[in-house]
């Protein structure tokens, strides 16, 4: 790999990347210098990463679609046998003194899988339908036996919005959704206690303020609370004076919000806009059906995951555990979302290379017919 290559980076996707790592770096510091080491080793293990994979040969990899599809369910099992348990969730391995969770990591992998997966496709049937269908429930369903459902209802999401997304007929989900609000007395049943208080909670917040509400009340207080330019970073009351919970992961969104106000939000928001931007770009301009599928997927996955997390901290959806790309504190979800961003610069550069030797062509002929 020549220097050269080597850093042919794309800065669009990079640069607001890494405006996100430094918001949530200096954060997690104000919240716990332990956090900001942790989350230092990982964000230049994730940058590194970025790099890595911004030079890989994509299309060596789809090619390896069935292989990485069953080495995800094989670890994802291991988690559920081998896994560290903590506050009764099983879903990390430890791995030289660092929890992995497999299932984060796997994200831009399976993202491969299922887009070179819907690139074979040349008809959009409902049988189709069925058989991808049947190639994500495993996947989630062992994600929810861990137990985390905010992740399993993730991957659906993201399937399901990507399939529309392709193309296929909206009355195929319609069905789908009649028959998923008919079942929902079953699957309330397979809901663990404090899964079923977060959606109760959500629909009713004042029912038990000190209790169940607790988590949601103290959020929405926490954004309310830094005003247009905040408290200053580190003066946070709400987050200082630990009132509110897991303020550096699911919560870090009001966390910078307190310390940072609507600026600090508006600064979050406007790099995720830049991020979004540029995989949508990529995304219109591939002429490949893999690539167009792969950017298409990076993009709806980092737009369901923002949404449903600041939906969390602002009171619009229920609590369901999912972390803010980039900013939250966890190494795996780190990780794998530059792993993504990686991959889906590799696939810029591809087009790039496409488009230049388009112009030599042009101009070759243009030459020859002079």
């Amino acid at each position: 790999m020549t220097r050269r290559k080597l850093w042919n980076l794309d800065l669009k996707l990079l640069i607001p990347t890494l405006v996100l790592l430094i918001i949530s770096l200096s954060t997690l510091y104000t919240i716990n210098v332990s956090y900001f080491k942790t989350q230092l080793i990982f964000g230049l293990l994730s940058v590194f990463a970025f790099l890595i994979f911004s030079n890989v040969n994509y299309k060596i990899i789809q090619l390896y679609k069935i292989p990485i599809y069953i080495l995800s369910v094989i670890l994802l099992l291991l988690v559920l046998f081998l896994g560290i348990e903590s506050r009764g969730s099983i879903r990390w391995i430890d791995i030289f003194g660092f929890r992995i969770q497999f299932s984060e990591i796997l994200k831009p992998f399976l993202t491969i899988s299922f887009a070179a997966y819907l690139s074979e496709l040349r008809q959009y049937s409902f049988r189709n339908l069925l058989l991808i269908l049947l190639y994500i429930f495993p996947i989630a369903f062992l994600i929810f036996l861990q137990p985390d459902l905010g992740n399993a209802m993730l991957y659906i999401f993201v399937v399901i919005l990507s399939l529309i997304f392709l193309g296929f007929p909206l009355r195929y989900f319609a069905g789908g959704f009649i028959f998923a609000l008919a079942t929902i007395p079953l699957f309330w049943r397979f809901l663990h206690d404090y899964q079923k208080q977060r959606i109760l909670t959500f629909l009713n917040p004042s029912h038990d303020p000190l209790g169940t509400s607790y988590n949601a009340i103290q959020s929405i207080i926490t954004v309310g609370s830094g005003m247009i330019l905040g408290k200053g970073l580190g003066q946070g009351t709400q987050s200082g004076l630990s009132f509110l919970p897991e303020m550096h992961t699911d919560f870090i969104f009001a966390t910078i919000s307190e310390d940072l106000g609507f600026i600090g939000n508006l600064l979050i928001l406007t790099a995720f806009v830049f991020i979004l931007h540029r995989l949508f770009i990529i995304f219109q301009s591939s002429d490949d059906k893999f690539c167009r599928l792969f950017s298409g997927i990076a993009f709806i996955n980092i737009l369901v995951q923002l949404f449903v997390n600041i939906g969390m901290n602002i009171g619009i959806l229920p609590i369901v555990g999912v972390t803010l790309p980039f900013v939250s504190y966890g190494g795996s979800s780190l990780l794998s979302n530059f792993i993504l961003l990686g991959l889906a610069s590799a696939i810029a550069k591809n087009f790039k290379a496409n488009q230049v030797m388009s112009r030599l062509r042009y101009i070759g002929n243009t030459s020859e017919v002079e």
